[in-house]
């Protein structure tokens, strides 16, 4: 650290003229040492050598006295021992990285203040001395940074602790909120040099990272103890951010990609040619020095930017793989979705097709109703053009029937209030269709039951039957009430007719006496009048009729949808019955079988003495249990309470009945038993060749 600080002094001293070259020119050891080799047979003079000399001992010196005054002050332990020196070792190092970071931001701060006020503008984000100094700032806070888990891996970022001054400094507030806000931000590392970008602009970065450091307990979550943040040389860096309130900026943040940009230092900005004079050697010596420490900390740049990208890489192919896996279940997902498509296309074109059908059928009903409204239009047009031949030449006739069609008018209202009415009605017997849809569902649900309970079937039967009962009695009303009406209808169509014989009457009366009673026109008007007066009552009396007939045909429709649903109860009834049917053939079966049972169950128990007997002699065969066996052995079919398990008695095996139905006398049994096919064979061959 304190040799840092005096080649930093040495440079600032000397008028800040650093030996600047290339990072390509910065020489190795064995290069320095060829150096030194042509500089000796070149015949250096004492008072360079002496320089040198004195140099190396300054720099012993100042090494020594680092680590007394770091032993002073606490840092190293007094006791020399392997883990002390380890421990030293690294305190050491962590000071030559303050050292080295906190040069390198004032060589920053200085260049780009000089390259500001000589370029006398704004600052865009472009400007290579100002991207230098954020790349350099952003180093110094990443220093010491604690290492976050998460399931991607170890993350580091500085924005977690820049998060922290929006509650520390409420004036912050905005710049948390812009940075947030900026939908191109993906990673914290971006929203940090977002967030420098942004606190530049207002001027008060300084002032932000002040509040920073008054307040270290909360840094300590993020930082190391031996942070640069951490320690005196933040302080230091804060006071030269001062500075820079000097600057104007005006950086976009928008077109940039602040996620993937990769901060190296640049040192080619901060060399300069080397002067050949005898007079400067001393500060030759110093910049070689501080060229060296430039280049280990650049070195250690890029191994730190190598280790960066290795974790990129790393969870870019977790990344990938995730995607791929996603990939395949996408595609398994767009091949389902379009199976389902073809299937909606299908029930589509069903559907378009029964709409098509049902269209053209409304067509041709629309069609038919047409012809008829345009018969009986032609027939009232006739009627009119009679009546009107009749009564041009009468001025009265004229005005009775302007009176006759305004009497039409009120009849259409009164036409249009009857529909409404019987749309309502009409509602209502949905409303009633809706309730009895409901009692054939409920009468549904109580078939089901009948399954599962038989002895309640008999109640829900007699109820049906009443209740089939009630509907024939309504039925044979309905048709009593149809044959009064089509009564009525006839009765009605004599009177018209008759109505229709004494108009004809008339009007030939009329046509006789047309030329005979001229004189007496006012008597027949009054006799017209009389006779329009009757057409209209007639008229009125036919449209009656007319409704009429259209509400006993709406009262058929329904009586027959009434009696196709009796049908259909009827039908249901009767398989009803033909399950109930079978259901009580099962029980009675399954009641034979268990009686089968019991019978078997009592002869097994008298027999039981008979089969230890018999196991004595059949000591070569094995006598199954009933629990080992769930299928016959020879025809594989499951056991159930209609088929039984029987034993072989020669055997011992379980079989059904079909493959045991045969019986022998075997030597330990005194009665023939029953016995397998397949042992019924077997002796069946042994006796016969025994005979033989």
């Amino acid at each position: 650290m304190a040799a840092g600080e005096r080649c930093a002094a040495a440079a600032a001293g000397m008028k800040e003229d650093f030996e600047i070259i290339d990072k390509t020119q910065v020489p190795d050891t064995a290069e320095l040492k060829n150096v030194e080799k042509e500089k000796e047979e070149a015949k250096w003079s004492a008072p360079i050598l002496s320089l040198a000399k004195k140099a190396s001992e300054n720099l012993a010196l100042s090494y020594g006295s680092a680590l007394k005054s770091a032993a002073s002050v606490g840092l190293i332990s007094k006791a020399v021992s392997n883990d002390s020196t380890a421990k030293t070792t690294a305190r050491h190092h962590a000071m030559e990285e303050r050292a080295n970071l906190m040069n390198m931001m004032k060589l920053s701060i200085k260049t780009l203040i000089q390259s500001a006020l000589s370029l006398g503008r704004t600052l865009d984000s472009d400007f290579p001395p100002l991207q230098q100094f954020f790349v350099v700032l952003e180093h110094c806070l990443k220093h010491g940074l604690k290492a976050k888990k998460t399931f991607i891996g170890q993350n580091k970022s500085f924005f977690g602790p820049l998060e922290l001054v929006e509650k520390l400094c409420p004036e912050a507030s905005d710049i948390a909120t812009s940075v947030k806000n900026l939908p191109e931000l993906k990673t914290a590392v971006g929203r940090g040099r977002a967030w420098l970008y942004l606190a530049l602009m207002q001027k008060k970065l300084a002032d932000y990272l002040k509040v920073l450091l008054d307040h270290k307990h909360l840094l300590s979550e993020f930082y190391e103890p031996d942070a640069l943040m951490m320690e005196e040389e933040g302080a230091v860096i804060v006071g030269l951010l001062v500075g820079l309130n000097v600057i104007d900026a005006n950086l976009c943040l928008k077109g940039e990609d602040l996620d993937s940009q990769v901060g190296v230092i640049d040192f080619s900005l901060y060399l300069k040619e080397t002067q050949d004079s005898d007079g400067k050697q001393d500060g030759d010596i110093t910049a070689v020095l501080d060229q060296k420490h430039y280049v280990e900390e650049l070195n250690r740049h890029l191994s730190c930017t190598v280790t960066d990208l290795q974790n990129k890489i790393d969870c870019l192919e977790k990344t990938n793989s995730k995607l791929q896996e996603e990939l395949a279940a996408a595609t398994d997902r767009i091949g389902s979705l379009q199976e389902e498509q073809q299937q909606l296309k299908q029930q589509n074109e069903l559907i378009r097709e029964r709409s098509e059908k049902s269209v053209e059928v409304t067509k041709e009903d629309t069609k038919v109703e047409l012809d008829t409204y345009r018969q009986s239009r032609q027939g009232l047009d006739e009627m009119y053009s009679d009546v009107w031949k009749q009564l041009k030449e009468e001025k009265k006739i004229r005005l009775e029937l302007e009176k006759e069609l305004e009497l039409q008018i009120g009849m259409k209202t009164e036409m249009e209030i009857a529909m409404k009415l019987l749309e309502k009605d009409t509602h209502e017997k949905q409303d009633t269709l809706v309730a009895l849809r409901q009692q054939l569902e409920e009468v549904k649900a109580i078939n089901l039951q009948m399954f599962h309970k038989s002895q309640n079937a008999e109640c829900s039967l007699q109820q049906k039957t009443e209740a089939i009962s009630s509907f024939e009695g309504k039925t044979n009303e309905m048709m009593s009430a149809m044959k009064q009406m089509e009564e009525r209808l006839q009765h009605a169509e004599k009177a018209r007719q008759a109505a229709e014989e004494r108009c004809n009457k008339m009007k030939q009366e009329l046509a006789s006496r047309l030329d005979t009673c001229r004189q007496q026109m006012s008597q027949l008007d009054s006799k017209c009048s009389t006779l329009e007066k009757e057409l209209k009552s007639e008229k009125e009396q036919r449209q009656t009729l007319q409704r009429e007939l259209h509400r006993e045909k709406d009262a058929t429709s329904l009586l027959k949808t009434e009696l196709e649903q009796m049908e259909g109860l009827k039908k249901e009834l009767r398989k009803l019955q033909d399950e109930k049917q079978q259901l009580e053939k099962v029980c009675e079966e399954q009641e034979q079988a268990l009686q089968e049972m019991g019978l078997h169950l009592s002869q097994s128990k008298l027999k039981m003495e008979d089969i230890k007997e018999v196991n004595k002699a059949l000591k070569g065969h094995t006598w199954l249990k009933d629990d080992e066996a769930t299928h016959c052995k020879q025809c594989e079919k499951e056991f159930s309470i209609s088929r039984r398990k029987h034993h072989c008695r020669n055997c011992g095996d379980i079989f059904c009945n079909a493959c045991s139905s045969n019986e022998l006398a075997l030597p330990s049994y005194p009665k023939p038993v029953r016995v397998c096919d397949s042992c019924h064979t077997l002796l069946l061959q042994r006796c016969s060749s025994n005979s033989s």
